[in-house]
């Protein structure tokens, strides 16, 4: 009876320590940029919660009712015992069916407010902990938002949604937990021995006896099994990160008939993972049986003791029954409480991997000029490149100056710096040493928002995203027209795509664009970037789907325009940079060859060799 209403189903944090496998990169390395493999022991893990903590910020209220309406319930609960054993003694000892009924009722009212007064806390530190985590969310996405490319590579994408969805919602898990048990178990505890004392004193020292007993074995066994599942779920996180790699390329395993090799390999580290869960499982099993008999020996010597007070007529058998009702409430919430500093560790662990993002700072100076009146002059002085942990540099010493309304193409073999030489324009990235020059002034001066609205950059990798074209477009300028949006669409050869869709602009795109072909969501994109009406436009290999007429249209319209931009073309096809006003000729990150087509045919092997590999006829009649 003491147990029924106390809420214990819903309060219990897991089914014994087992509970701790529920995420999968709950325990990876938490200081992820220190470079500290156990940063858990660190004085910085709790100045790093203590951040966090902030954002609990405005439900104070929920964090003192919450607690504070667990204790009522907690109280109630160490209330029923008594009414028990007055049923015992009085009502069934002399028979009084009324007064056993009354005492019911008594008991039932218990049950009822216990409910409520549960019911209440729960939901002031649900309140608590969903509000708390919805806060660091946004916080941490606008962060993330914020960072530098740099930054961004070197968290990566999974461990940035590891971040924002299993570690918060660890740290939420927590929270609601801390202020619903953090106070009620031992609350429970030693108001259960208070009240073992307070019915017989030579009883109650059964109680201080098993009780440091039992706390041995359930924190022992805690202690010993949380660094087994820490390793389990470092294992769990390396089947999650397989699992990933394998669903991203599955098109890629398929290709090159890697099915097998990939079923063996995941294989193997399902089985690692087994193994270790099953080692720290038989341990972990060991918590309930071991509890129980040390339990069940407290309880036949509480009997023992009890049947000789009762024969000596000391205490009465319903006070025996109260008494071991305490025995069963203390055995229950020693187990809540050591699944409850499981799971604290768990959100502190998590907690600090959040505020080792928040940490990050920018790493970009953001200036204060407006790019508005943005004329559309490129200029590189002696700039070099380099990404972080890379020992070479990307590009070195690259000096050259594009005019207004030019054409620059941008062409060399794979990884030789295309696509860092333009991702320095928008600041994607900064220069290592060097300038970058726009209208003659550095980059740095710019202010970074005012800054990229000016420039269009049109990625290698053509991304929609769900919703629909006009959506899509309306990126680039949500304050374009549907005539600025079809003008763009005409620019970018995609007029003919959306006409031909049964709503036009408002046709459905699925994520990712998967219900267009690639040569669609590349003209889409790029009419997305040309929807904002941009100063300096970057295509980094953004046509390499187009064939070759259109891929000429699009060089062509784009020239056309009325003030056309400065134009970069990052291309591998010489047909694309062909007609360019200057081509730049990159080689493992230096530049080779600078100049028009024909200047460049007669002076730069590289070009030549490029050039002729692609039009080899050419080749044969300039011998």
């Amino acid at each position: 009876m003491s147990t029924a209403f106390s809420g214990q189903t819903a309060d219990f944090p897991g089914a014994g320590t087992g509970a701790a496998l529920t995420n999968p990169s709950v325990l990876r390395d938490i200081s992820l940029l220190s470079g500290k493999k156990d940063a858990i022991m660190t004085p910085l893990w709790g100045e790093r919660m203590k951040k966090l903590l902030k954002y609990l910020k405005g439900y104070e209220k929920e964090c003192v009712l919450g607690p504070l309406f667990k204790l009522l319930e907690a109280t109630f609960e160490l209330l029923v015992p008594l009414v028990v054993a007055s049923i015992v003694d009085q009502g069934i000892g002399s028979g009084d069916r009324g007064y056993i009924v009354k005492m019911c009722a008594v008991m039932i009212g218990l049950g009822i407010v216990g409910l409520a007064s549960s019911v209440t806390a729960q939901y002031f530190s649900a309140v608590a902990a969903v509000g708390f985590s919805t806060r660091l969310r946004h916080t941490v996405l606008e962060h993330i938002l914020n960072l530098s490319y740099s930054q961004i590579d070197k968290l990566g994408a999974s461990t940035m949604i590891t971040r924002m969805t299993s570690d918060i919602n660890q740290v939420q898990n927590g929270v609601n937990l801390t202020l619903r048990l953090l106070l009620r178990s031992p609350f429970v505890v030693f108001g259960a021995m208070i009240m073992a004392f307070t019915i017989d004193f030579q009883a109650a020292l059964v109680f201080a006896g098993v009780i440091p007993v039992l706390c041995i074995i359930v924190f022992g066994i805690m202690l010993i099994t949380m660094p087994m599942y820490r390793r389990v779920q470092a294992s769990l996180d390396g089947v999650t990160s397989a699992s990933r790699q394998n669903l991203t390329g599955v098109r890629v395993l398929r290709a090159f008939c890697k099915e097998d090799a990939e079923v063996a390999s995941f294989e193997e580290k399902t089985e690692d993972m087994t193994r270790k869960q099953l080692s720290a499982g038989r341990i972990s099993a060991l918590m309930n049986p071991v509890t129980y008999v040390v339990i069940n020996l407290a309880v036949v010597l509480l009997v023992h003791v009890g049947a000789l007070k009762v024969e000596s007529g000391v205490l009465t058998q319903g006070l025996v029954i109260a008494l071991y009702n305490y025995m069963s409430q203390i055995l229950v919430e020693l187990i809540k409480m050591a699944n409850l500093i499981i799971t604290i560790t768990k959100a502190v662990a998590c907690g600090n991997r959040v505020a080792s993002v928040l940490e990050l700072e920018s790493g970009q100076e953001n200036g204060t000029r407006t790019a508005a009146d943005l004329k559309g002059q490129v200029e590189f002085r002696d700039v070099t490149a380099r990404y972080d942990g890379a020992g070479n540099p990307s590009l070195e010493h690259i000096t050259f100056t594009a005019q207004p309304g030019q054409t620059v193409g941008i062409i060399g073999g794979t990884g030789s710096g295309k696509t860092t030489l333009v991702n320095l324009i928008p600041r994607l990235y900064d220069a290592a040493d060097g300038k970058v020059l726009l209208d003659g002034v550095e980059t740095e001066a710019y202010d970074l928002t005012s800054l990229r609205q000016a420039i269009g950059v049109v990625p290698q990798k053509a991304v929609l995203f769900k919703g629909t074209i006009r959506q899509n477009l309306l990126w680039g300028n949500d304050s374009a027209t549907d005539d600025e949006l079809w003008e763009a669409l005409t620019v970018a050869q995609a007029k003919e795509v959306v006409e031909g869709k049964e709503n036009g602009l408002d046709a459905p795109v699925e994520q990712g664009g998967v219900n267009f072909s690639g040569g669609q969501r590349q003209r889409l994109t790029i009419a997305r970037a040309l929807v904002r009406k941009p100063r300096i436009l970057i295509l980094d290999d953004s046509a390499s789907a187009l064939d070759y007429a259109t891929d000429a249209q699009l060089r062509m319209a784009i020239r056309r325009m009325e003030n056309p931009p400065t134009t970069f073309i990052v291309s591998q096809r010489a047909a694309s940079v062909r007609y360019a006003d200057e081509i730049l000729v990159l080689d493992d990150g230096i530049l080779v060859g600078k100049g028009t087509h024909d200047e460049l045919l007669e002076s730069c092997p590289v070009y030549q060799e490029i050039y002729y590999s692609q039009f080899p006829k050419e080749a044969v009649q300039n011998g």
